[in-house]
């Protein structure tokens, strides 16, 4: 178990330790000089049960105030302590407010300095502590009365620690490994050390890790778990790590970064939370104000943009969007503190919600409704709540990793809400619950039964189309793979770019049936990128120019030919196939660019005919033109497919 102090400068914090476990925590030469701690001190207790008690000994200055943010990250306990002669002052609240803020629950009151007061004078700092506590997770801590000095108390107060350490449930081993950094050191014959409270997860010696968020990677070479070599580290103990690797210096790791398993690096500068605004706050907490994030050992500006209203009240609680001034490595429900830019006061805490908060509509009463929901703490729970909640299709996987969900945890969970999973490209693999995914199935079914009866001489519907008219609108990558799913349960036919549901097949009438199996062979073959025009056409097949006309229009309208200029009607494969020339001509070029002159060349067919091709191209986005250069668009590329789309999604 770890135990951090905190209170005010001068109370006695430092000597509280010294008297518990024998150690000097002050050392740095500045702190013996001057008799104030300035940074973190550690310290360890054995106990006579085999374990170890760690302390965590924080400075009480105001000015290090975030020195003591950093140790108070990942402790278990507090230990809270008021000199009896003083009584509570600003750090002592200050620091008990932070302590709240991060949600420690667990702790103790030591009432140090006993020896230099009178026991009415002790009975009255016993009265002030109490109420301090009042309204606090301390509520009803035990007081305990000690001197440093005397030895008077610290007995007890030892043996009140035990009787905590007992109580307190052994953190579980969940998640994978993170560790926030708050020393930095290289020793003679190891070399690079960090030190920290292991957050989740278990760590053991060889382990592949990385540094979050800059990405460095390294290996675990050895472990010092609470003072003592260890082959494994695990929450609720401090570690001192030895890591290893390319890149891996003193200078390369600094307080504040986060030593995890590489599944957990995905550093994150925009954050949706929900933060209490303090009460004594002189002012709501208003758009855009600056502030400093005080997160594990991190501190990073950044600005504060309320999604509930124009500002936050004092006293409040709210969803809010922190705009952070450089990446941070996190998990969500962690918890932090904001503080003012000049360092001054501890303004407002709270818990992380979504480590990937989106920049517009943030503020949407759908946007705001998830936020809700992914603040339950139980994982399933917020889980089944946000698929049932719009826009009814998230990226499952990510929502679970970001809250550091162990893998066979998260399978256990996606298999027990049975939710439908489908393959979105970067945006991840997107979940769809049961009921959402029966209704999403029936809608496609009568979106394109309603399609069929307008247009029964089509062959389908467009997938783009199809994809913007059901509910839950899905990314484009994850809709192909709902459709891929679709064919293979025998509910829908893809061809190419379109869509149909199996029982419905376009026909020409007889007479122009006849006609189009006339005219498909002259647009194919060796002449099929120099294909006839409809006049040519029908005056070589002794045909009405019009009835020709006709039927390669309704042909167009089923995506089988294509009329890339007035009159000139190319088969859909062609069209596909002269984009993949297209395309080649462009890779083949040193700019990149598809010209006229090389596109003529490789098709034979012409300057005029291969302009006429591009321009068509241009119309439908698959080429972009600047100038007299064009490139191939990479998000078109796919408009003329020969293959299916769920062929290619398979790919």
């Amino acid at each position: 178990m770890i135990v951090g102090t905190a209170g005010h400068i001068d109370h006695g914090k430092t000597a509280l330790v010294r008297a518990l476990t024998g150690v000097e925590t002050d050392r740095l030469k500045e702190e013996k000089a001057r008799g104030i701690s300035i940074d973190l001190g550690f310290a360890y207790s054995p106990r006579a049960d085999g374990a170890v008690l760690g302390f965590v000994d924080v400075p009480g200055h105001e000015r290090f105030v975030r020195h003591m943010l950093a140790g108070a990250s990942g402790i278990d306990l507090v230990l809270l302590v008021i000199a009896a002669d003083d009584g509570p002052m600003p750090q002592t609240r200050e620091h008990l407010a932070i302590v709240d803020l991060l949600g420690v629950g667990r702790g103790i009151v030591a009432l140090t300095k006993c020896d230099l007061v009178d026991d009415e004078r002790r009975m009255a700092a016993e009265i002030e502590a109490a109420a301090l506590l009042s309204g606090t997770g301390l509520e009803g801590a035990e007081i305990v009365p000690v001197s440093a000095v005397t030895g008077e108390g610290v007995a007890d107060l030892s043996a009140k620690l035990d009787a905590l350490r007992a109580e307190t449930p052994e953190r579980k081993a969940e998640g994978r490994f993170r560790l926030a950094v708050d020393r930095c050191f290289t020793l003679a014959g190891a070399g690079v050390v960090v030190t920290g409270a292991v957050r989740d997860g278990v760590v053991r010696v060889g382990d592949a890790v990385v540094v979050s968020p800059s990405g460095l990677e390294a290996r675990v070479r050895a472990i010092h778990a609470q003072n003592r070599p260890a082959e494994e580290g695990r929450p609720g103990e401090r570690c001192a790590l030895n890591l290893s690797g390319p890149g891996v210096s003193k200078d390369a790791i600094v307080r504040g970064d986060v030593v995890a398993a590489a599944e957990l690096h995905a550093p994150t500068d925009r954050i949706d939370v929900e933060l209490r605004l303090l009460r004594d706050e002189p002012r709501p907490l208003a758009m855009w104000t600056p502030v400093k994030l005080h997160h594990g050992a991190a501190e990073v500006p950044a600005r504060v943009v309320p999604l509930e209203g124009d500002a936050l009240a004092p006293g409040a609680t709210g969803l809010v969007q922190l705009v952070l001034e450089r990446p941070i490595a996190a998990a969500a429900l962690d918890r932090f503190v904001l503080r003012d830019t000049s360092g001054a006061r501890t303004m407002a805490g709270g818990r992380m919600l979504d480590l990937r908060a989106p920049a517009r509509r943030r503020r949407s009463p759908e946007r705001l409704a998830q936020l809700r929901e992914l603040g339950r703490e139980d994982h399933a729970e917020a889980l089944r709540r946000l698929l049932a909640a719009p826009p009814h299709a998230i990226d499952a996987e990510a929502v679970l990793r970001d809250r550091n969900v162990a893998p066979d945890e998260a399978k256990r969970i996606l298999d027990a809400l049975g939710v439908t999973l489908l393959p979105a490209g970067r945006s991840g693999t997107i979940a769809v619950a049961p009921a959402i995914w029966s209704a999403f199935v029936a809608d496609i079914e009568a979106k394109l039964g309603a399609h069929h009866a307008e247009n029964p001489d089509l062959q389908g519907m467009g997938a783009e189309r199809l994809r913007l008219s059901v509910e839950p609108r899905l990314p484009g990558p994850a809709f192909l793979a709902a459709l891929r799913n679709l064919q293979r349960a025998g509910a829908i036919v893809v061809e190419g770019a379109w869509a149909r549901l199996p029982g419905h097949e376009a026909r020409l009438a007889p007479v122009d049936e006849e006609l189009w199996e006339a005219i498909a062979p002259k647009l194919g073959g060796e002449e099929r990128f120099r294909p006839p025009r409809v006049r040519d056409l029908a005056t070589e097949l002794g045909e009405d120019e019009a009835d020709v006309r006709r039927v390669l229009k309704l042909l167009g309208r089923s995506g089988q030919v294509d009329e890339v200029a007035h009159d000139h009607f190319f088969l859909r494969e062609t069209v596909a196939e002269i984009v993949d020339v297209a395309e080649s001509v462009a890779v083949a070029e040193p700019a990149g660019v598809v010209t006229a002159a090389r596109l003529r060349d490789r098709l034979d067919n012409g300057r005029k005919v291969a302009i006429q091709i591009l321009e068509f191209l241009d119309r439908h986005g698959v080429t972009i033109r600047r100038g007299d250069e064009r490139r191939i668009n990479s998000r078109r590329r796919d408009l003329f497919r020969r293959t299916a789309l769920t062929e290619r999604v398979e790919a």
